[in-house]
């Protein structure tokens, strides 16, 4: 089991792994990332992304499989923050196996992504 803050509250994910969703503001874009936890870090595992657009550009060595661009960016980062604009009507869902969190839906302060043990 691992744990993950969401801005004040932790969630319990059922292993070291989790994938955020989300549809681009401007473009109406669908993207999903699969992150892993790691002490003291977020690793970006793979992206996809339903299509492109302007600030939407697949990543290096991105490949097409089943209309989507997938590539593995392999970046790690201490924290993410999610901006929680209201504007796109759906914010961020963020999973773990077939449990499923919507955060961000509203209009408010950006949401801080962590592993449980950061500083």
């Amino acid at each position: 089991m691992s744990c993950l803050m969401a801005g004040a509250v932790a969630l319990a994910l059922s292993g070291p792994g989790f994938t955020l969703h989300w549809t681009h503001s401007v473009e109406k874009t669908e993207w999903v990332e699969a992150w892993e936890l790691r002490p003291h870090s977020l690793y970006l595992l793979e992206a996809r992304i339903k299509g492109s657009g302007a600030g939407m550009e697949p990543g290096e060595g991105a490949v097409q499989e089943n209309g989507w661009w997938v590539w593995s960016p392999g970046t790690e980062v201490a924290e993410l923050h999610l901006a929680a604009s209201g504007s796109t009507g759906a914010g961020w869902r963020l999973c773990d196996g077939g449990t499923c969190h919507d955060v961000g839906r509203t209009a408010g302060r950006a949401i801080r992504l962590a592993p449980c043990d950061s500083p």
